[in-house]
């Protein structure tokens, strides 16, 4: 029986591997998609700015339950310039379903599958947080099985990346 669980952990951490993939240093791939309000996002084009990249869709319950953190988190961070994105994993044809969600948040979101340019592989696990710094490369990573989303770990993660207030 221990044979059998340590055999079941281990696939089980293969298994999630991939879909955490990106990891702490990485450079983030290309990601060009219209906002779910229509405006051209383009990742790339916020090199020098501070991005918190969440990966979710509308049926994760643990994505949903950290929502709230993360546009508290916005509200208070986006005058320092920090942008907080949403790439919802949902079909596009859900695309109702996303906007009715999102009309609860203040920060945007895009639609994985309508982006022309994503380079972001289809996560198995979600949901997944990014910290990206202004050069583009991964400083952290939250998620329910490590770090979690919360406004103070978002803090912890952002604040080294910011140039003093004031």
């Amino acid at each position: 029986m221990k044979r059998l669980a340590s055999c079941l952990t281990l696939l089980s951490a293969l298994w999630l591997l991939p879909a955490l993939a990106l990891d702490l240093g990485d450079t983030v791939p290309e990601l060009k998609a219209p906002t779910l309000d229509g405006q051209a996002f383009d990742l790339g084009a916020l090199r020098g700015k501070v991005v918190v990249l969440n990966l979710w869709a509308t049926w994760c319950s643990p994505c949903r339950t950290e929502m709230p953190a993360l546009d508290a988190f916005y509200a208070k961070y986006r005058a320092r310039g920090v942008t907080v994105l949403g790439l919802d994993e949902n079909d596009p044809d859900d695309i109702a379903e996303v906007k009715k969600v999102m009309a609860d948040f203040a920060y945007p979101a895009v639609l994985a599958g309508t982006a022309p340019v994503n380079g972001f592989r289809t996560p198995r696990v979600l949901p997944i947080t990014y910290v990206i710094d202004a050069k583009g490369v991964i400083r952290a990573k939250l998620w329910p099985g490590g770090t979690p989303v919360t406004e103070a770990n978002l803090e912890k993660a952002v604040e080294p990346l910011l140039a003093p207030a004031g």
